[in-house]
């Protein structure tokens, strides 16, 4: 069984994960209205995992008993200044989400809860993946700037995204 204070910190986290898959459709919203089809199509497989990260806590807290509260999404930004700027947000997002793990982890390391310590690993490790493959493009679209070569290049390779 929860603690209180467990279930709701990882309902908070439910949300945040929501929340990304928001943030995420707001980023695909952008490219799409660029005409980056490709990068889009890597935001919209993002946002799907986010919804299947929600979804992995979701369980877990039924599964332990537990009640999911579903409270509002946040209003998101579809309005970027270039693929660079939004995969730097998308960077600065996913460091946000690795601290809030991190804080959910301290407080089952807190309470004792090793079961929930035990499912936080999978997010951690997720977390060091999501920051990667963030901090990657991040990097190549530096050093592409504004060559619209390197940009259609790019959007391509992202469209292969499985």
């Amino acid at each position: 069984m929860l603690s209180k204070k467990m279930q709701e910190a990882i309902n908070v986290q439910i949300n945040k994960e929501l929340n990304s898959a928001y943030v995420y459709l707001g980023m695909v919203s952008y490219f799409e209205a660029e005409d980056f089809n490709g990068m889009a199509h890597w935001m919209t497989k993002q946002a799907g995992e986010e919804i299947e990260h929600a979804m992995k806590l979701f369980g877990y807290v039924n599964e332990r008993g537990g009640k999911v509260t579903l409270p509002a999404l946040e209003k998101v930004s579809v309005d970027y200044k270039n693929p660079l700027d939004v995969f730097q947000a998308g960077l600065e997002h996913e460091k946000s989400i690795t601290k809030s793990i991190h804080e959910l982890y301290e407080l089952a390391l807190a309470e004792k809860d090793y079961a929930t310590q035990e499912m936080l690993h999978w997010f951690i490790e997720e977390q060091v993946e999501e920051e990667s493959n963030f901090s990657h493009i991040v990097a190549l679209l530096e050093k592409i700037g504004e060559q619209n070569g390197g940009l259609m290049i790019l959007d391509g390779q992202l469209g292969k995204r499985d």
